[in-house]
Formats: structure tokens, C-alpha cells, sequence
């Protein structure tokens, strides 16, 4: 399964390229909600959108985005000096004798102001790095979807709910951010068909088993170790991955998410040790893909099948 993906948040690009229109309401709403103290992740690279911005709105969204960093820093500086005192005290304590207490505040409080250090770090930086615009289960996303005939970036969480589930069903269906494409007509049958939609990005992450990727059994008495694997296309190329979401509501409570369509891999997916692939549709396909037709699902598989077949390198994620 798709378990992260490095998403193209290019505001430009979708602009530009795509022909969309953003839909700054829900942007709008979702950065309120995050300021307000709502457990809601967005990629940095996102953020970035509103760094220069044009109108009342995306004004609107900056002075939310600024409010929240302020939150943050307050809040890792806070929990930095309680770390710092943490190990000067352990290491005070240590000076005279050693104790499993300190020696376990020495390691933890070391780690954590590093932790600290590098939250408050990235609050500052003024440039992207790629890890930016990652995305993992229940962060949110740029989603490209057909609304009235045209194209519309809604910000959507990178794992659905479908409308007929409870909130509480998250932790039952935790991964639900793929959609096996030999399911799309059980589990998935409301939304194949109907709700498509599509996530720009140029590298997705796995989960690999070391010994698969070596190509081999466990040894006798070995455990298994997680390996986690970017794989990226060569040539180098913007992925328009096949989606399918849902619009959630109950009460005043509403959530928009969605889930990466998959299939068997290609070769060099599956001789890295993984079973499951992301489709990247051709842009051709995209407004067959966008406007599905429910009565001809064949169709929809014929774009699923039509799909683009880069190589796709890999290397272990740092």
C-alpha cells in the first residue's frame, strides 16, 4: 500500500497546467479549524501557497497559518527547556551514581531537545526541503475533482470515510488511503464511478520486509525489519495518481478524504518487495477519469489499464 506520497503542492501549477479553480472556502475552513486547535496536518509545502498572498481570503489564510506557527514555536520552546532541565538533572544526578531513572531522563531528554530543535528549525526556514510535501495517513492534501464541469482543488484527508460510516469507524478502517482496484466494486462500489478524483505527485514511500527486498526467507530465529522504500519515476515526471473520495456528513461535523487507487505492481516495484502500486492515469484521461460515467464502469478500468508506465526507482527513504 501507498503509506506516504511526496504531493506536488505547486498552487501555480494546478492553476496553469490544470485549468482549476481552488476552492478557497474549504482552505479557508480547514486553516480555521487547524488554529483553533483541531489535530489537522498539512504539508509545509502547502502552506507555502499563501506565502505572497493576492486576496482578502488567501490574507486571511497567511495571517492563520503565522497565528498557528506562533502556537507551535510557543509550544516546542516550552517543552525544550522542560527537556533541557530534564538532562542537566540527569547528568548532575549521574555525576555521583547511576541510576536506571537517569540514565533513561539522559537519553530521552537528549532526544527530545534534538526533537525540539529541529520542529523549531523548520518553523524558521524560509525554503522547501522535499520531506515539505509529504503526506501521510489522515494528513491532508490538494485534490483535484470535477465540480460543475470544471476543475477544482479541494483539500482533503489522505484517508476516507465513507459517507455511511460512523467517525468512529477511522480506527476500524484505518487504511483506507488505498483502494485495491480488485475492490472497487465491493467496498468501494458507492464511490467507484462516481467520485474520482486525482493527487499530483513525483515519489511515493513503502513498506518493505528486508528480507523480501533481498529476495529471500527469514534466516532461522532472524525477525522481520521494516524497510521504508521511495520509489520515484524515471524520467523524472508530476504522477496524476488515480483517487476515488468521499463527502462525509453528520450534523454540522463534515469531511472531505479520499483514498489512492492501487493494483499489482510493476516488476521493479514488486523485485523491490512490494505487492501493491499506485496508477498513475495519462493526462488525456483526466476529465474521462474526473466525469466517470457509473453505468460504463468498464470505461473507468479501461483508463485504469490506459494507465502511464514510467521505471520506477527506489533508495531507502532517509
Amino acid at each position: 500500500m501507498c503509506y506516504s506520497a511526496q504531493i506536488k503542492a505547486d498552487y501555480a501549477k494546478y492553476v496553469r497546467v490544470y485549468g482549476a479553480d481552488i476552492d478557497i472556502e474549504r482552505f479557508t475552513k480547514l486553516y480555521w479549524f487547524r488554529s483553533q486547535g483541531a489535530k489537522i496536518n498539512i504539508p509545509r509545502a502547502v502552506d507555502f501557497w499563501f506565502n505572497d498572498p493576492k486576496t482578502d481570503a488567501e490574507r486571511e489564510i497567511s495571517r492563520l497559518i503565522v497565528e498557528f506557527n506562533a502556537q507551535q514555536a510557543t509550544k516546542y520552546e516550552q517543552d525544550l527547556f522542560k527537556q533541557r532541565k530534564r538532562l542537566a538533572d540527569a547528568e548532575r544526578t549521574l555525576q555521583t551514581k547511576t541510576t536506571k531513572k537517569a540514565l533513561e531522563d539522559k537519553r530521552i531528554g537528549a532526544e527530545k531537545v534534538e526533537w525540539n530543535l529541529e520542529k523549531l528549525a523548520a518553523l524558521r526556514r524560509t525554503e522547501l526541503v522535499p520531506d515539505d510535501s509529504r503526506i501521510f495517513p489522515g494528513w491532508y492534501a490538494p485534490v483535484m475533482v470535477m465540480e460543475h464541469g470544471r476543475h477544482v482543488v479541494k483539500p482533503m484527508r489522505y484517508q476516507c470515510r465513507l459517507a455511511n460510516l460512523s467517525a468512529e469507524s477511522d480506527r476500524q478502517f484505518a487504511a483506507c488511503y488505498n483502494a485495491r482496484r480488485d475492490n472497487l466494486e465491493g467496498f468501494w462500489g458507492k464511490q467507484f464511478g462516481t467520485f474520482h478524483a486525482i493527487i499530483v505527485a513525483n515519489a511515493f514511500f513503502e513498506n518493505v520486509k528486508r528480507h523480501k527486498k533481498e529476495g529471500r526467507e527469514l534466516a532461522a530465529g532472524e525477525e522481520e525489519e521494516n524497510l521504508i522504500l521511495e520509489f520515484r519515476p524515471r524520467p523524472q515526471q508530476d504522477m496524476l495518481v488515480a483517487c476515488i473520495w468521499s463527502h462525509w456528513k453528520q450534523g454540522d461535523d463534515e469531511l472531505l478524504s479520499f483514498a489512492a487507487v492501487t493494483d499489482d505492481p510493476p516488476a521493479e516495484v514488486a523485485a523491490a518487495g512490494h505487492d501493491r502500486c499506485i496508477i498513475p492515469i495519462t493526462e488525456a484521461n483526466i476529465d474521462a477519469w474526473l466525469n466517470p460515467d457509473a453505468k460504463n464502469l468498464k470505461a473507468q478500468y479501461a483508463i485504469l489499464d490506459d494507465r502511464a508506465r514510467p521505471y520506477y526507482e527506489h533508495r531507502l527513504a532517509a
